[in-house]
């Protein structure tokens, strides 16, 4: 039996006893916590899919540590600029234990895994909204677009002749040769 859940805007694929490292959540070590989205609960015989998300559905896990992860170096740099810029970072992360995977969170420890299909909402309570995009998209594609009034093509000016516009030139006096 696996899950997927989502925490810290990343996704993980769990089983029981799985121990993993996550995002910093503010809890200290020992501590339970509980991830409520799950996406995707599979079992032996069945698999269960969230929309996107399964909302009956959770992991509980206990906090082993808070820790810092390795150091990352960023190096920038402009040549020719005498630019140098070096940087370190440590994210700060935290590391659970898997403990108990619930596709029904309200049955608690007590009860072992109960795994129901999840009942999609009756076609009454989404038909409305789904009716009325698809009564716009129609009315879009019916709807003819009015062709714009062609502008009488505007007549160009015309242009002034190089004789008007230019001084005439003067011819250039020729040099004398002179023989030695």
């Amino acid at each position: 039996m696996f899950a997927v859940i989502k925490t810290g805007g990343k996704q993980y694929v769990v089983k029981e006893g799985d121990v993993l490292s996550v995002e910093k959540l503010k809890a200290k070590a020992g501590e339970t916590v509980q991830f409520d989205q799950v996406l995707l609960i599979e079992d032996g015989n069945q698999t269960l899919i969230g929309t996107p998300i399964l909302d009956k559905a959770a992991v509980r896990a206990e906090v082993v540590r808070n820790f810092k992860d390795d150091k990352i170096l960023v190096f920038k740099k402009k040549r020719r600029k005498q630019y140098r810029r070096t940087r370190g970072h440590r994210q700060p992360l935290t590391e659970v234990k898997i403990q108990k995977i619930y596709a029904d969170k309200t049955a608690g420890p007590a009860e072992e895994l109960k795994i129901e299909i999840v009942k999609k909402e009756p076609p009454g309570v989404a038909a409305p909204a789904k009716a009325i995009k698809e009564e716009k998209v129609a009315a879009k594609k019916t709807a003819k677009k009015k062709p714009k009034p062609k502008a009488a093509p505007a007549e160009k000016p015309k242009a002034k002749t190089a004789a008007k516009t230019m001084p005439a030139k003067k011819p250039k006096a020729k040099a004398k040769k002179t023989s030695k």
